[in-house]
């Protein structure tokens, strides 16, 4: 397997693809995603379609949303493959000996699996998560860690972005690097991805959080990253991170995440998610994504050693990628 991707377009001929299925994909895109601000398509290491829409190119980087915590997750991988930190099962309040509440049993026994897995209990119901509320505080940490280990048991599913926001932290505490830092070092330029520079934030509102003044990686008002969204990338740096986990943690013939972390990011359970990976088994077919709100999606095919990388724009109520994704499946000869 190629441990680099090739960015001169094949004929996808070469490639075990359906040259007339790809062609017809742009019309489909600019009729029916019309959000979509880029597509990169590899295949076998090889780029087998690549396309920009909506006045954006290969050089425009995009709010990936949720897609942050996909990331977030290898530089977690990456700090315990270097003894930053020990293992999954390293409790979370053992990282923030300052933190002083009514700490009961529950919430000492939280792990950083826990978190990686969406299975932390908190008091809001599934899928209605205060995030205003979480952006309005001057300490973003300990406001999650207050809530945390509230309304229900360990090991129920409730997806939580502060909760990735903590992981953040941790990932800060264990290495005296923000997020961004670390994976510049550690992830993005080794990928050959630019450098994500350190833009200051001077305010704190929806544009500035979520909206136009995005830039960089979104960080707190401490400095931490974002840990759940507020990430931007190109779409090919998208695909070359989705790549990296297709080819078990190697990227240039040089180990960058270990094939055990992403293994066990990626293995396939009752909750269908892995460690801040969505998973899919549908028709015989298994894949893991990277989603983000508004159709931002690095999905991973490793049995036909494919991935598919699409930025978007960010509008409500997006149309759902994956039939578009099974049709590009459906063009794999």
């Amino acid at each position: 397997m190629q441990t680099t991707i090739n960015w001169h377009t094949v004929k996808p001929e070469s490639i075990y693809m359906n040259n007339e299925k790809l062609s017809k994909l742009e019309h489909t895109i600019k009729s029916d995603y019309n959000n979509i601000n880029g597509i990169v398509i590899i295949r076998n290491g090889n780029l087998a379609y690549e396309k920009y829409f909506n006045g954006k190119s290969p050089d425009d980087c995009h709010n990936v949303a949720s897609v942050t915590k996909s990331v977030l997750s290898a530089l977690i991988g990456i700090a315990i493959d270097k003894g930053y930190i020990k293992s999954v099962e390293e409790k979370v309040l053992d990282f923030f000996p300052k933190y002083i509440s009514d700490v009961n049993k529950q919430k000492q026994q939280i792990t950083i699996r826990h978190l990686l897995t969406m299975t932390v209990p908190y008091p809001y119901e599934d899928w209605n998560e205060p995030l205003d509320i979480l952006c309005q505080q001057q300490d973003w940490i300990k406001y999650t860690l207050d809530i945390i280990g509230g309304n229900g048991e360990i090991g129920a599913f409730k997806y939580s972005t502060a909760g990735a926001h903590l992981l953040s932290a941790i990932l800060t505490e264990s290495t005296g690097m923000s997020a961004r830092a670390f994976a510049n070092e550690h992830l993005f330029t080794p990928l050959g991805m630019k450098e994500i520079p350190n833009n200051k934030m001077n305010a704190y509102g929806f544009d500035d959080l979520f909206g136009k003044n995005v830039k960089g990686w979104v960080h707190d008002p401490n400095g931490h990253s974002t840990g759940g969204w507020g990430l931007t990338l190109t779409t090919r740096d998208m695909a070359r991170f989705g790549y990296l986990y297709l080819n078990n943690g190697v990227w240039d013939r040089k180990r960058i995440l270990s094939e055990t972390w992403i293994r066990d990011s990626t293995e396939m359970n009752s909750n269908n998610y892995g460690y801040l990976w969505w998973l899919r088994q549908e028709d015989g077919l298994f894949t893991y994504s990277a989603i983000g709100d508004g159709g931002n999606v690095i999905c991973c095919i490793p049995k036909m050693n494919m991935v598919v990388a699409i930025s978007s724009e960010f509008i409500m109520n997006p149309r759902d990628r994956w039939p578009l994704i099974k049709y590009i499946i459906s063009a794999v000869l």
